[in-house]
């Protein structure tokens, strides 16, 4: 049975707690602003600065691949608040829009961990939450097209909150960055690390959430 346009899409979202919600939002602001900054990076001739030349350079060796993945990266972003807390079926379009968005950027992530800087730590978690991102947004498709709403609601929440863990990578890279002259771990050696926490943090946060909402 498919979805008419007329049909309200539920939104659990409403009652999140604040804390979840800002959250939430810290989470898409940090991950526009780091496709900002990589897009900045691959069109600037020098690298912006000594402190990540040696992550620009990786990153500007596969600029076509790097493109593709972090352009429908930045739309997926962008179009999450709107499908998150879109409570009228003139926001539908932008659900239908997340599914193949969320598709091709779970198979340009699996492309891009070919040159992790982490290593195999690295591209371990990639392949890892990346399968379960692209798992979680098939299973909220399949119940789209059965009309199981609240189903595919949990589904689809749960791969944007996963998805969004790439953004919580980032401040915990910043610890890693900020502690490195007492540490001595470079780069390739911690990324792998700030992989597995960030989405890690995201994933069971959201789960948990989703879980407690459903047994409410």
């Amino acid at each position: 049975m498919q979805m008419t346009s007329d049909t309200t899409i539920p939104a659990p979202t409403a009652r999140a707690p604040i804390w979840l919600r800002i959250g939430f939002w810290g989470c898409i602001v940090i991950a526009v602003a780091v496709v900002i900054r990589r897009l900045f990076a691959l069109a600037a001739v020098r690298p912006a600065s000594s402190r990540f030349e040696g992550l620009d350079t990786a990153f500007a060796n596969h600029t076509a691949l790097t493109l593709a993945h972090i352009l429908p990266a930045l739309v997926f972003v962008i179009l999450a608040p709107i499908v998150v807390f879109g409570k009228t079926p003139r926001f539908a379009w932008a659900e239908q829009l997340l599914f193949p968005i969320g598709a091709i950027v779970g198979l340009t992530a699996y492309a891009m961990s070919l040159y992790s800087i982490g290593g195999w730590l690295e591209r371990s978690a990639v392949l890892f939450f990346d399968t379960l991102f692209l798992f979680s947004l098939f299973r909220a498709y399949r119940y789209r097209q059965s009309g199981d709403l609240p189903r595919e609601r949990r589904w689809l929440l749960l791969s944007i909150g996963i998805l969004l863990g790439i953004a919580t990578t980032r401040p915990v890279m910043g610890v890693f960055f900020a502690t490195s002259r007492l540490t001595h771990l470079a780069p390739s050696q911690f990324f792998g690390m700030a992989f597995w926490v960030g989405f890690s943090i995201n994933t069971i946060i959201v789960g948990l959430w989703l879980r407690a909402r459903r047994r409410a």
